[in-house]
């Protein structure tokens, strides 16, 4: 049982699928940042806040003596958009990603062309008129 375990984790397509998903969380942070960074405070000027804090209070919460509020009801779409936009950016790269690595693939070689010459018909009538000489 230790050794078909071994086999079917160390078979390529899971080795591959490992691999990616390392990546692909490596490169998840990497977009995070870009979008907090970069993305929403230039998108925040447009709103004259900061993009990330961006909410719909429902309900008012009260402060402690700390400052934090709490108690407070909101919706909090800022956080949501940023969510949304790290996503479109993820989906775009891996699109572009497999766009290049299919455009990189040995292309399929089109099928050989029949032969030029006479078709299988001809062949046939032209040995059934031989036999039909004899």
């Amino acid at each position: 049982m230790l050794k078909e375990f071994k086999d079917f984790a160390m078979k390529g397509n899971l080795v591959d699928i490992a691999v990616g998903f390392v990546m692909g969380a490596a490169f998840k942070s990497v977009v995070t940042s870009f979008t907090g960074g970069i993305v929403s405070p230039l998108i925040g000027l447009i709103f004259k806040a900061d993009f990330k804090d961006l909410k719909y209070v429902i309900t008012e919460g009260t402060a402690d003596a700390t400052g934090k509020i709490t108690g407070e009801v909101a919706v909090l779409y800022g956080d949501f958009i940023t969510n949304l936009i790290d996503f479109i950016i993820v989906a775009f790269v891996m699109f572009m990603i497999i766009k290049g690595i299919n455009k990189l693939k040995k292309k399929e070689e089109p099928a050989p062309e029949a032969p030029k010459g006479p078709t299988q018909e001809d062949l046939l009538t032209e040995i059934r008129d031989l036999l039909s000489k004899k």
